[in-house]
C-alpha cells in the first residue's frame, strides 16, 4: 500500500472532528466559484486561439501573437483571483467575528499584479506556455496524425494555464492569510470531481503559514480560520462516499477504492504528495523567481531603495529580443510566497516584512 501523505515541513495536519456539516461555508463557495469561473472563461479562451493553430507552424504561432494573446490571458486570471483574495479573507474574518472591513480596510494592502507572470515553482510564465509546442512536435515525430498532435498539445496548454491561475490563487489568498492578524490558520476545501490524493486531504487544518499540498491541475482552494475550530467541510471519507462505484474506481484504482470500501484508511491507501518543482539558490532550495524582478517593477525600485545592484540585460518576449534598456537584480532573487512563510516559520512581523521586501504588499 502507499504510504500517508507527506506534509510539509513542521506540518500539523489534523484529523476532522466527527458530526460537522457537510457543505462549505458559503463564502468559500464563493471564492471558490469565483477561481473556478476565472479558470474556465480563461480556458475557453485558449481554446479559441488554439483552434486557429496547425501542427505544421506551432512553434512560430507560440512565439508570435498567439503566445502573446495566450499568455495575456493566463496574466489577466492570475490578476482576476489575487485581486479577489484580500476582499475574501478580510469577509471571512469578518464572518467568524473579527475585524470589521471597514477595519480590514486599513490593513497592508496586497499587490495583484505581484501574482502574475510566473509558472508555478517560480520560472517565467510565457516558457511555461511555449512547452505545448514541444510537445506538439515529439508527438509528431512519434508518428501521431497532426489532428491528435494538436489536441494533445491543447491538453497541455490548458492544464499549464489553469494551474498556474490557481496556484496564483492559493498564494494570494495565504498572502492575505498573513496581513490580517486574526488568521490563525486554514482549512483544505475540496470539490468533486476530485483527484484521490486531494480527497483524502479535504478538510484537513494547517496553520496559516504551513505549505499547500497541490498537483497540476489542482483547483482545491482554501478556508481561513479564526480560531483553531473546524467548519462544515466535506471529510475525504464523505466525498468517497459521493462517488459511484465506477467513479470511485476511476479516482482510487480499482483495487484502491475496494479496499477503502473495505475499511482501509484513505491515507494510507494514496500518496498525495509527488513533490513540486523548486529552484536552487546560494546552495540551498527554494522557491523563487526573476519574474517581475527588472528595475521599473514594484519589487524592483523596492531593491533598488534598498542599494541592491542591477545588471542590465536583453530578454526575450514572445520570441522577439527586447531592448537593453531593461534591468534586473543581481543580489536578490525574488522568493515565491509560499518560500517566504516557510523561512519565517511562523513569525508573522517577519512574514509581512519579507512580503513587503519582495513586493507583495505595500
Amino acid at each position: 500500500m502507499a504510504t500517508p501523505p507527506e506534509l510539509p515541513p513542521g506540518g500539523r495536519r489534523r484529523p476532522a472532528r466527527p458530526g460537522q456539516p457537510s457543505t462549505p461555508p458559503e463564502l468559500a463557495a464563493a471564492h471558490y466559484d469565483h477561481v473556478a469561473a476565472t479558470i474556465r472563461a480563461i480556458v475557453e479562451h485558449v481554446q479559441a486561439v488554439w483552434s486557429q493553430l496547425t501542427a505544421q507552424a506551432i512553434e512560430a504561432a507560440l512565439l508570435g501573437e498567439a503566445g502573446a494573446q495566450i499568455a495575456a490571458a493566463a496574466v489577466a486570471g492570475q490578476a482576476s483571483v489575487a485581486q479577489a483574495a484580500q476582499a475574501y479573507i478580510a469577509a471571512q474574518m469578518a464572518a467568524q467575528g473579527g475585524l470589521s472591513l471597514a477595519r480590514a480596510a486599513l490593513l497592508p494592502r496586497m499587490v495583484p499584479s505581484a501574482f502574475t507572470g510566473f509558472a508555478p515553482g517560480g520560472g517565467p510564465l510565457e516558457s511555461l506556455l511555449y512547452l505545448p509546442a514541444i510537445g506538439v512536435r515529439r508527438r509528431l515525430a512519434a508518428g501521431l496524425p497532426p489532428e491528435e498532435a494538436m489536441i494533445g498539445g491543447l491538453v497541455d496548454m490548458t492544464m499549464y494555464t489553469s494551474t498556474a491561475i490557481a496556484d496564483a490563487a492559493r498564494a494570494a489568498d495565504q498572502t492575505a492569510m498573513a496581513v490580517h492578524p486574526q488568521c490563525v490558520a486554514y482549512v483544505r476545501v475540496v470539490r468533486l470531481p476530485a483527484c484521490a490524493r486531494c480527497i483524502i486531504l479535504s478538510g484537513q487544518m494547517y496553520t496559516r503559514s504551513e505549505g499547500f499540498l497541490r498537483h497540476p491541475n489542482c483547483d482545491c482552494q482554501t478556508l481561513p480560520l479564526r480560531e483553531h475550530e473546524w467548519p462544515g467541510v466535506f471529510t475525504p471519507q464523505q466525498l468517497f462516499d459521493q462517488l459511484d462505484k465506477e467513479q470511485q474506481q476511476r479516482v482510487f484504482g480499482v483495487d484502491g477504492a475496494r479496499a477503502i470500501r473495505a475499511g482501509s484508511d484513505l491515507g494510507q491507501v494514496v500518496n498525495a504528495r509527488r513533490g513540486m518543482d523548486t529552484v536552487h539558490i546560494y546552495g540551498r532550495t527554494l522557491q523563487a523567481t526573476h519574474e517581475g524582478a527588472t528595475r521599473r517593477s514594484v519589487y524592483g525600485r523596492s531593491r533598488a531603495a534598498a542599494g541592491d545592484r542591477t545588471a542590465r540585460f536583453a530578454g526575450q518576449r514572445y520570441g522577439q529580443a527586447t531592448s537593453m534598456r531593461y534591468y534586473r537584480s543581481t543580489q536578490s532573487p525574488r522568493l515565491m510566497p509560499e518560500e517566504i512563510f516557510r523561512l519565517a516559520d511562523g513569525d508573522r512581523d517577519e512574514e509581512l516584512r519579507l512580503l513587503r521586501r519582495y513586493g507583495y504588499i505595500v
